[in-house]
């Protein structure tokens, strides 16, 4: 086994542990630099293992992070309907954001022949499937791409999002509760999404019911009151319940 690998076994179960947490720690420990430590710590975090925080702070994840693949055959069925409902809210001449994910990035198989329309993507599901949709205008937000779940994060896509705004914005979820809200693998993507909610008309969260409730991972971006969440008929009138009471409108499809 290399060094590398080695290191980064031990960063795991370190974690795990709660001895350490910063980058500097870490450095000290096992005498490389910084910069060798985020090297790993990213990559720990594309493979699910860690979730990192912006100041190099890391917390692990009781679950592991699927892939963009995995996901794309969890609830098919119910995410093309919860899809399917999502794009016929869009109308005509609306600038609409659609975030990463197998959910939100089905909704462009429906928006394919839509006229007047600017779409905002903010990840390669929702790219791929209009990038040949030639009435649909399409822009992307940039930034660092996360191979595990295809979508765009870090420092410039903050800033491409702070000079837009949209109609409504469409967001994905690893996992949502009306306590905390949306739940993601990392920080990056829980502040990315309170930037896409607060630059956003209107806010629908695309969830199938298997995420209601959960708790995978520990990171969050709070859902306002207001914010619809769209998912499918299996959640059960006590999952329901827990977001009405908080203000959070819920359509089941």
């Amino acid at each position: 086994m290399r060094e590398s690998e080695i290191r980064r076994s031990e960063i795991v179960r370190l974690a795990k542990s709660g001895a350490l947490t910063s980058v500097d720690e870490l450095s000290s420990l096992f005498e490389v630099t910084a910069s060798t430590i985020r090297r790993d710590l990213n990559h720990l975090t594309e493979r699910g293992l860690l979730a990192r925080t912006y100041g190099g702070a890391i917390a692990l994840s009781g679950h592991r992070e699927p892939s963009i693949k995995q996901r794309s055959l969890e609830g098919y069925d119910a995410k093309r309907e919860i899809s399917a409902w999502a794009a016929e809210q869009v109308e005509p001449g609306e600038t609409i954001l659609l975030d990463a994910g197998t959910t939100v990035g089905a909704m462009g198989e429906f928006l394919r022949s839509a006229t007047d329309l600017t779409v905002i993507a903010a990840g390669l599901t929702a790219l791929e499937s209009l990038a040949d949709a030639d009435s649909v205008h399409v822009e992307c937000i940039g930034g660092t791409l996360r191979h595990l779940s295809q979508g765009f994060v870090g420092p410039l896509a903050e800033a491409s999002l702070q000079r837009v705004s949209f109609d409504r914005a469409f967001l994905g979820a690893d996992a949502v509760t009306a306590e905390f809200g949306i739940c993601e693998a990392g920080y990056e993507q829980t502040r990315l999404k309170e930037l896409m909610m607060e630059r956003a008309g209107r806010t629908y969260v695309l969830a199938h019911s298997a995420k209601l409730g959960q708790k995978p991972f520990h990171a969050w971006a709070p859902i306002p009151p207001g914010t619809t969440l769209v998912t499918d008929s299996a959640a059960t009138r006590e999952q329901i319940e827990t977001f009405e009471r908080a203000s959070i409108d819920v359509v089941i499809v």
